[in-house]
């Protein structure tokens, strides 16, 4: 029983990301790791909210989340309409955000 409701669970995580505009979405028990290219305008539906990268500026991200703009340093996290969105790395090229139902 435990490992069918393992397996459901994670098809579920993994459809509920939909990349696009050059995004890549990784989803697991963990939530759903999503890497936004740092050129362009790249959104992104994953676990049932929308999520765009706005800009980068001096190591923080801003991001509209479920339709509210938050800005979030690379290694912090914050709440959003129940789910914890942060920012795990900034580069030359892409931003790395997890995005997992919040506690």
């Amino acid at each position: 029983m435990r490992r069918s409701v393992l397996a459901a669970l994670i098809v579920l995580l993994s459809a509920a990301g939909c990349g696009g505009g050059g995004t890549n979405t990784d989803c697991g028990l963990d939530g759903c790791a999503v890497t936004f290219p740092r050129s362009g305008d790249a959104s992104v539906s994953v676990l049932g909210i929308s999520a765009r990268l706005v800009g980068v500026d001096e190591g923080q991200a801003t991001l509209e989340v479920a339709g509210q703009t938050v800005t979030v340093p690379v290694g912090g996290e914050t709440q959003v309409q129940g789910f914890a969105v942060g920012v795990e790395s900034v580069t030359d090229t892409e931003v790395v955000v997890r995005v997992r139902p919040g506690n």
